[in-house]
This record gives structure tokens, sequence and C-alpha cells, in this order.
């Protein structure tokens, strides 16, 4: 799996992969990742990306040149790059996405920045278009950072032992993707007064079970009611 990153800001990015599982991941080749920058691609003298809106408006907004002549360039390449755009105005990103996505051999994150990106460029190269939340952030960077990470968890090799996908919330054995992923727990059992479940403790998997599914059930209703 490859992750293709569009972004003015590389250093935003690359910073991410240097630390913890994606950096193992990383290294150990189960994931890579490369970068454009639309600056690279631009046909003025001062290296603009932006401009004002047609019809008004406040701020600039990234024009469609230098993106265009860029995924141009990504598709000559590899045809069949899987091209996503983060946009506020967009379809949720979930983990059923995180899952489905990770069989795809090269995504390309196209990171909006100002006012965003003018939306013929979306029109023409856009595979799918996700939000990460309903708030506004100041580039597209860090939602692709976020659909980044969720897909390479679910990409085989990725996490030392793949059983540590059942358990989580939209992905688990015990739940339906509905509920959320129980209360964990770990030692000292007993901590300022407070003790582990003494289900957890008795090794009887099935009845762990069904305490986790109840656990699941009561933190779902608490805080998707």
């Amino acid at each position: 799996m490859n992750f293709t990153f569009v972004t003015l800001f590389p250093n935003l990015i690359d910073f991410y992969f240097k630390d913890s599982i994606l950096k193992k991941a990383v290294e150990n080749k189960f994931i890579s990742y490369n970068f454009y920058n639309p600056r690279d691609f631009t046909t003025n003298k001062h290296k603009k990306v932006d401009d004002t809106l047609c019809g008004g408006g406040a701020g600039q907004l990234m024009f469609p040149q230098p993106l265009y002549d860029c995924l141009d360039e990504i598709k000559r390449k590899d045809k069949d790059a899987y091209i996503i755009f983060p946009l506020a105005a967009a379809k949720p990103f979930n983990q059923t996405d995180a899952i489905r996505l990770s069989k795809k051999k090269n995504i390309v994150f196209v990171s909006g920045r100002y006012e965003g990106i003018d939306e013929r460029v979306i029109e023409k190269y856009a595979n799918e278009v996700f939000c990460v939340g309903e708030y506004i952030l100041t580039g597209g960077e860090l939602p692709s950072l976020i659909m980044a990470d969720a897909i390479s968890r679910n990409v085989e090799g990725v996490l030392g032992n793949n059983e540590s996908l059942n358990d989580e919330s939209y992905n688990n054995l015990y739940n339906t993707k509905e509920k959320l992923e129980a209360p964990s727990f770990s030692k000292p059992v007993i901590y300022e007064g407070k003790s582990v479940p003494s289900e957890l403790l008795k090794g009887n998997h099935a009845r762990i079970r069904h305490l986790k599914n109840k656990l699941s059930v009561c933190k779902t209703k608490y805080y998707r009611p």
C-alpha cells in the first residue's frame, strides 16, 4: 500500500510516519508514502497556486492549473491511482471505508488550503470525497493523515497482531457495527480504590464476551443515545 500526498506542506505529514506503528510499517515495507507539491507544477513565475473567487467572497482558492498538471503526472505514472479529496462538504469517512480502501495499491490524498480547491479539479479527478467531521480545519493535511492512519491499520502486517482489530469500535467480534468498543482495563487490579470488573479476571471467555457486549451496549447508549 502506498499513500501519495498532494500538499503544499509535506512537512506537516512527513513527521507522522517517523514514530510508532506507522514508522515500523514503513520500515517493514507494509506501507510507503510520497509527496507531490502543486507549487512545483505552477507555470507562473511567482509559483502562485491560489487566486480570488469568481463571484466574490473572502479568501483565495487553489486554482486548477497546478493541480491538473500534478494529478495528470500522478495518473501517468500509475493509471490506477485512487484519488481522494478531504472536504467539509462530503460523505462521512468511517471504518467500513478504511477497511475497503486498505485493499487499494496507491491512494492519493489531495489536500486543499485557503478556501479550498476549484470545483473543476474535484469533478475531474476525484474517485471519492470524504469528510472526517463536522468542523472546519485550515487544510486537508490532518484529514488526509486521519484517513491514512485508519486505512493503514487494516493493511495486513501493519499491526503486530491482527486480532487487535477485532475488539475495536465499529469493527469487532462481539458487537455489531452500531456499538462502541467496550471499556478496557489493565493492571494493577485495584488502583486508588477502583477495581477491574471481577469477571475479567476469572478466565471464562464466554462470560467475558458476554460482559464486554453488555458494557459495549451501555457505552453506546450513553455516548450515542
